[in-house]
């Protein structure tokens, strides 16, 4: 949900209809029809300002706002790079000086040090938002190791992996910012060099803070006849309770 203030802020006394316009009509109504995705609305803002040649303060916000709506870095190469051979290469030279400055502290925002991956499509029903999945391991060899990263905001359902012995799983954080949490415990930020163990059996989540990207390292624990059931979603008010707390929102 794209909520924006910007006009009444800075015209709201100067021109108030353009204000009105700009944070309920573009911002309020369509920022927030269904056809697209933020993600892409933040794609196609940025082609054609970087287009008509307006890298200002407005491009600014705008490449803010592509990296929150999931934007990551190395995407915001490629699109720019595309850009230059329809646009001209001086309006990209100028997008890239911005687009540096944007993502220069976006921890995480290419899957850290282990890389990130493709997107996670084939678990996407059990993750709010969006994954990417970076196998390290041929399972057909060894133990599966896997680098999942999450965009902000992202977290997979409750989930419990049981085994009839030994199994469970272990986390190891590599990058960003996230959170832990067993059913019924208080959740746990997450950071690089943290590690996680949760046995077989136990109920869990885990995933992005809000406001940063987060990868780690998982891998199942070796045990017998081991399996994944899927629960319920960690909802909204659950979740945003924790970024609450931790003052982050």
């Amino acid at each position: 949900m794209v909520k924006q203030t910007a006009g009444r802020n800075q015209l709201g006394d100067f021109a108030p209809k353009f204000a009105q316009l700009n944070d309920d009509i573009l911002f309020g109504e369509v920022w927030n029809r269904p056809g697209l995705s933020l993600k892409l609305r933040s794609i196609l803002t940025v082609t054609v300002l970087v287009s008509k040649g307006l890298v200002d303060s407005s491009f600014q916000f705008h490449l803010m706002s592509a990296k929150k709506n999931g934007v990551t870095k190395s995407e915001m190469a490629e699109i720019l790079t595309h850009v230059a051979f329809y646009a001209g290469w001086p309006n990209a030279w100028a997008a890239f000086r911005m687009a540096v400055e944007v993502y220069k502290d976006a921890p995480g925002v290419d899957g850290g040090m282990f890389g990130l991956g493709a997107p996670n499509d084939a678990y996407a029903q059990y993750f709010d938002g969006k994954s990417y999945l970076n196998p390290l391991t041929d399972p057909k060899e060894t133990i599966f190791l896997a680098n999942v990263t999450f965009e902000p905001g992202c977290r997979n359902h409750w989930h419990i992996h049981h085994a009839k012995s030994g199994g469970g799983q272990i986390l190891l954080c590599t990058d960003g910012r996230g959170w832990y949490q067993t059913l019924g415990e208080e959740a746990r930020e997450l950071h690089p060099g943290d590690v996680v163990y949760i046995p077989a059996g136990v109920k869990h989540w885990h995933g992005a803070a809000k406001d940063s990207w987060f990868s780690h390292i998982a891998f199942e624990a070796p045990g017998e006849d081991c399996s994944t059931e899927w629960c319920k979603r960690v909802e909204n008010i659950e979740y945003n309770a924790l970024e609450k707390k931790k003052g982050k929102v």
